[in-house]
């Protein structure tokens, strides 16, 4: 990449950070070690990727986009070997505050509330704006990839996680590449079709889902990471807003799902629009209704991390160069799912 060799640092990372082997979290390309800064004794997260254009571009992307508050912050990037290979070793802030749904799971202060789940989309809402008015689709936005800062009551979340993300030059340009978590994809990504950033705003639309009710609204009814009954319903953009869990949010909210999760990209709202809407533009008027969110995940328990397990293990089929060649997700075996449980008699197989 043209701006590689700015970037890339060639001298030894422990002349300047102390590694230990601590696994702070496993990304698409490569795990994340805790380190710490020797001059500042600052503590740090570390991603090491084995060198490739596909880890060039990771990292240059990344880099780029870290001028944003809600983005994770790249620090400094080494090119270092190891064992006859070479490395990119990028170092980035710590986030000591987890991931977005499992804190959101922990809270034990009252009832996570609609106003809540506003504040989460702004914050998620400007990453997506500064990446996508600079040409950057980050195409795996999930909870996973949202981290809180600190567990401090102040904390900032942040989008990390750049390993699915290409550069779109212009508003035209389309992306052809099978890179999704099942969950989070949109209908356009599943098949043989071109794509563009707008990929983006429908996982946006899935995420806002969950945050409102505690469960995905398209899912597989076998236990599987993605089955065929499933794309059929994010195909046709089949999902519903079932009560108790939607029946005292607010029409603006569901309004702004619908937008978001419109099957036809032509239609889905930009980012621009959905930051325009009064419910994340003004999210601090946003009525302060207890959802039944942090309810379903508590009782779903473990289901969440079985639920990652399942994604995880579907997109470990395409860590190939996924830029040459077409990947199929292969089939899962059967596992059971308490946090669905709820959801799988309503729709069919």
């Amino acid at each position: 990449m043209s701006n590689f060799a700015k970037i890339v640092k060639t001298t030894p990372i422990t002349d300047d950070y102390d590694i230990s082997n601590t696994v702070l979290g496993l990304g698409i390309n490569g795990k994340v070690l805790e380190c710490k800064e020797k001059k500042s004794g600052l503590k740090r997260a570390l991603k090491v990727l084995h060198d490739s254009v596909k880890a060039r571009r990771e990292v240059e992307l990344h880099w780029r986009a870290s001028g944003c508050k809600h983005i994770v912050e790249v620090i400094d990037v080494y090119e270092n070997a190891y064992g006859g290979k070479t490395c990119l070793l990028v170092v980035m802030e710590c986030m000591d505050g987890g991931e977005l749904f499992q804190r959101i799971q922990d809270n034990r202060d009252g009832a996570f509330t609609e106003r809540q789940a506003a504040e989460i989309m702004h914050s998620i809402c400007v990453a997506v704006r500064h990446l996508h008015d600079t040409n950057i689709a980050h195409r795996d936005i999930k909870p996973e990839n949202l981290l809180y800062s600190s567990m401090e009551p102040n904390a900032v979340l942040k989008l990390t996680d750049f390993g699915f993300a290409k550069e779109t030059l212009s508003p035209a340009d389309t992306l052809q590449t099978p890179c999704y978590t099942p969950y989070y994809v949109a209908p356009e990504v599943l098949g043989p079709e071109k794509y563009d950033k707008s990929c983006d705003i429908w996982s946006l639309g899935v995420v806002m889902y969950i945050l409102l009710c505690g469960f995905p609204p398209f899912y597989s009814n076998h236990g599987l990471a993605i089955s065929p009954g499933m794309k059929k319903r994010i195909r046709l953009g089949q999902y519903d807003f079932p009560d108790p869990e939607w029946s005292s949010v607010s029409s603006e909210a569901k309004n702004l799902i619908r937008g978001m999760l419109s099957v036809d990209p032509a239609k889905r709202m930009t980012i621009q629009q959905v930051m325009s809407s009064p419910w994340v533009r003004q999210y601090t008027q946003v009525p302060q209704t207890p959802l039944y969110t942090n309810t379903l995940l508590r009782e779903a328990g473990d289901a969440w991390p079985d639920v990652q397990d399942e994604m995880t293990r579907s997109l470990a089929t395409m860590r190939v160069d996924y830029d040459q060649v077409q990947v199929q997700i292969k089939a899962l075996e059967q596992s059971n799912n308490s946090l669905l449980n709820k959801r799988r008699n309503k729709v069919g197989a």
